[in-house]
C-alpha cells in the first residue's frame, strides 16, 4: 500500500508506461524523472539495460526502491550526469493557483504552477544535459496544460516533439510527446 504522500498510478501513469514499453530498447539507459510510486520505472525493468528513477519526495523514493528500481532523491535530475537514451517524465501538470496549494509532499506531483507548465519548462531547459545525443524523451502532458505551448517550448530549445499516444478522459485529454533533438539545427 502506498503512503498518502505518494502519487498513485492512474490513467496518466498507465498511458506513459504503454508508450515507454513501445519505445524502450534493450540497450537503453532509461531515466524516469519524478517517478512517484515507481510504477512506470518498474514496468521497464528487464526491458532496458539500466533503469534509474528520481523524485524529490522521500516517500516516493522509498516506494520505488521497494519495487527494485535504483532511485535518487533529487529535484528533476539535479546531480545526475547521464547520458540517458530514454528520459521519461510524468510531470506535475495541473494549473494551480497559489491559494489552491496543499503544501505537502504530494503537492510536488500535482502543482504545475499557474500555467501547469512551470516544472515542464524547467525540465525542457535542462534535459539536454543528461540526454544522449540521439536520445529520446517521452513527456506526458494534459490538454489542461497547453500541448501546443509545450511543443513550442521544446522547439525553442532545439527539439522536435510529436504526439505518439493519447487518452481522452472526462475533463481533459492526456498526451505522450516523443521528443528528439533537431539534428538539422544542431548541424549534424
Amino acid at each position: 500500500m502506498l503512503p498518502d504522500q505518494v502519487y498513485p498510478p492512474a490513467e496518466d501513469s498507465f498511458l506513459l508506461l504503454r508508450a515507454a514499453q513501445r519505445e524502450v530498447r534493450t540497450t537503453d539507459r532509461v531515466l524516469e524523472v519524478g517517478t512517484g510510486s515507481g510504477y512506470v520505472a518498474a514496468g521497464l525493468l528487464g526491458r532496458a539495460a539500466v533503469v534509474i528513477a528520481t523524485d524529490i519526495n522521500p516517500h516516493a523514493v522509498r516506494c520505488v526502491r521497494a519495487r527494485g528500481v535504483a532511485a535518487v532523491r533529487t529535484d528533476l535530475f539535479e546531480g545526475l550526469s547521464g547520458p540517458f537514451d530514454l528520459v521519461l517524465f510524468n510531470p506535475p501538470y495541473l494549473p494551480t493557483a497559489p491559494e489552491e496549494r496543499i503544501d505537502d509532499w504530494l503537492e510536488y506531483a500535482l502543482d504545475g504552477g499557474p500555467t501547469g507548465r512551470v516544472v515542464i519548462e524547467r525540465f525542457i531547459a535542462d534535459v539536454g544535459r543528461v540526454l544522449a545525443p540521439f536520445g529520446r524523451i517521452l513527456l506526458l502532458v494534459s490538454s489542461l496544460t497547453g500541448v501546443d505551448e509545450v511543443r513550442e517550448s521544446f522547439a525553442r530549445y532545439g527539439y522536435i516533439p510529436f504526439i505518439v499516444d493519447e487518452e481522452p478522459l472526462e475533463d481533459e485529454t492526456l498526451y505522450v510527446l516523443r521528443v528528439m533533438r533537431d539534428l538539422c539545427r544542431m548541424g549534424a
